[in-house]
């Protein structure tokens, strides 16, 4: 199908309700009129064709993704997977097989959505192989109630499936449990701690890392002491003994020794946390 064409299709995006009301009022096709459209397309190309061919079953697709709204993905998402089913189906159909466009596309416009469930339902995928696909959609209709499966259970729809009992139970353990959030809270409960996020390599060790970080502190640490050289003598010593000093200096004992206010101690203090800052900035 052209990019042209796929372009053309109307979106469910938006406004749900008025796209199934536009797809809905698209004609439906006599099976003369279908097969005429048909050999039109295969044999000229004839963009026109395809888009009534399409047109004249976006209606079914919209159908068919009902049936999957289960899944808790959005309709809108499926609807448009169903589409794109829809117009590889359309130019793959042969009119002279003798069967209606419709029961050939079901099998793509299903596949597309099958394909999209599986991208999107879980993080980790829960199905790979042909026969765990075919598995999961099953599984999920095969079964009556919320609750795990009983072993008997999980041997009559293994055998109504044509399968190992030992995968109805694993694709049942895939389908029910719930993927972990990648950030774990910030103070966590024990069970609650194996979160991915937290089973990241520790890199504080590393010499690469050690080393970096050295070698940081020391460009920070220049900067800072060259910063503190364009202070006046009385800013330095303030800021030096209120912050830098082992033994910190109240404002009073600064206010004493210099023979001002409390208040005028902290106004310098202050100023001078200002320069260090912008000059620290360049």
């Amino acid at each position: 199908m052209s990019a042209e064409l796929a372009l053309s299709l109307p979106s469910p995006v938006g406004n749900l309700n008025a796209y199934l009301a536009a797809v809905n009022s698209q004609p439906l096709l006599e099976a003369a009129e279908e097969r005429e459209l048909a050999r039109r397309f295969r044999d000229q190309g004839d963009l026109n064709a395809a888009w009534a061919l399409v047109s004249s079953h976006l209606r079914f697709v919209a159908r068919l993704a009902r049936g999957y709204a289960g899944y808790g993905l959005p309709q809108e998402d499926l609807i448009q997977e169903g589409n794109v089913g829809l117009m590889k189906a359309v130019k793959r159909y042969d009119p002279d097989w003798g069967v209606r466009l419709v029961s050939f596309a079901v099998h793509w416009i299903r596949a597309e959505i099958h394909e999209f469930i599986l991208r999107n339902w879980r993080v980790v995928k829960v199905a790979t192989t042909k026969a765990q696909r075919k598995l999961f959609f099953k599984l999920r209709g095969a079964k009556k109630r919320l609750a795990w499966m009983r072993s008997d259970e999980a041997k009559a729809v293994a055998a109504d499936l044509g399968v190992d009992p030992k995968e109805v139970m694993e694709m049942e353990k895939r389908l029910y449990v719930h993927d972990k959030p990648f950030d774990a809270p910030v103070d966590p409960p024990l069970e609650e701690r194996a979160m991915p996020a937290m089973q990241l390599e520790d890199w504080r060790f590393e010499p690469e890392h050690l080393l970096e970080e050295a070698e940081w502190e020391d460009y920070a640490r220049g900067r800072l002491y060259s910063a503190l050289d364009t202070l006046d003598d009385r800013s330095r010593d303030i800021l030096s003994r209120r912050w830098l000093a082992d033994e910190k200096a109240t404002l009073q004992e600064l206010a004493t020794e210099y023979g001002v206010s409390a208040e005028r101690i902290r106004q310098i203090e202050n100023q001078a946390i200002d320069k260090l800052r912008k000059a620290v900035a360049h």
